[in-house]
């Protein structure tokens, strides 16, 4: 049985009413509705769902790209490598965003290389395709920016954006030591982000040790204090995958390779 042709006053229609990426899967949907007797309000339900579907992928593609997101660090793409301990349980539970809802952080801590930030702009991409307005970016990288912002009177700016977004990722926060207008910039962002918005902060470091890399100790122990009390801590232990990317040789290639000479 082979479905109804398409035909061009129906592509013409469906593009003028912006409809035309419909044309993908229509065959498919008339074949299905011929098939399963489909009425014509399940039939256009069917139709339209796809069509949903596909705007809300696209949407969720944009919103990741403009959070500044890596596309390959996914929930999908994340490898559940043996070597790699963290607390399933808990990871389980933010992937649900419940966090994002309760406007609570995480901390997803750990040596480097077991995987902390594809953890937490995985978190990112779930976000994303939620609707939530996301913005990741490195710490040095952020801090940086803003000093910048200050030079070119754009600093309010910028920082209203960061304290706007649904969820704010700084990755390897103080991996380095902040200087003092660099802790003013965390303990405004922790401010004014405390029981309004969710933080996700990566770290090699636990927060006892931030103290430490921040210039300002009570501005520091003030921002530290409001993100620890409302945070999540998904502690990531195991070797770098780094090294399991280092090159070794193949004997058996070896060998081949010497037989061809």
């Amino acid at each position: 049985m082979t479905a109804p042709a398409i035909t061009p006053e129906l592509k013409a229609l469906l593009r003028r009413v912006k409809l035309g990426k419909t044309l993908d899967t229509l065959p498919e949907r008339l074949t299905l509705a011929r098939q399963n007797r489909l009425e014509h309000a399940e039939f256009l339900e069917l139709v339209l769902a796809d069509e949903v579907d596909r705007r809300n992928r696209q949407a969720a593609t944009v919103r990741a790209k403009a959070a500044r997101l890596d596309p390959a660090m996914t929930l999908e793409t994340w490898d559940r490598d043996t070597s790699v301990t963290y607390d399933h349980t808990l990871w389980a539970e933010l992937t649900s965003l419940r966090f994002v809802d309760d406007a609570r952080g995480v901390f997803v801590l750990g040596p480097v290389g077991v995987g902390k930030t594809h953890l937490a702009h995985a978190l990112g991409h779930i976000a994303c395709r939620r609707g939530y307005k996301v913005h990741a970016e490195r710490a040095d990288r952020l801090f940086k920016r803003l000093k910048a912002a200050r030079l070119d009177h754009t600093y309010d700016t910028e920082l209203r954006r960061l304290i706007g977004v649904d969820v704010l990722i700084i990755d390897d926060f103080a991996l380095q030591t902040h200087d003092a207008t660099q802790t003013t910039d965390f303990y405004e962002i922790a401010v004014e982000r405390h029981l309004k918005s969710a933080t996700i902060i990566t770290s090699n470091r636990t927060p006892d040790e931030w103290l430490a890399a921040l210039a300002d100790p009570l501005l520091a122990q003030s921002a530290i204090d409001r993100l620890q009390s409302t945070a999540w801590e998904l502690v990531v232990e195991g070797e770098s995958y780094r090294r399991r990317q280092k090159p070794t040789l193949n004997p058996n290639k070896t060998t081949e390779n010497k037989a061809r000479r």
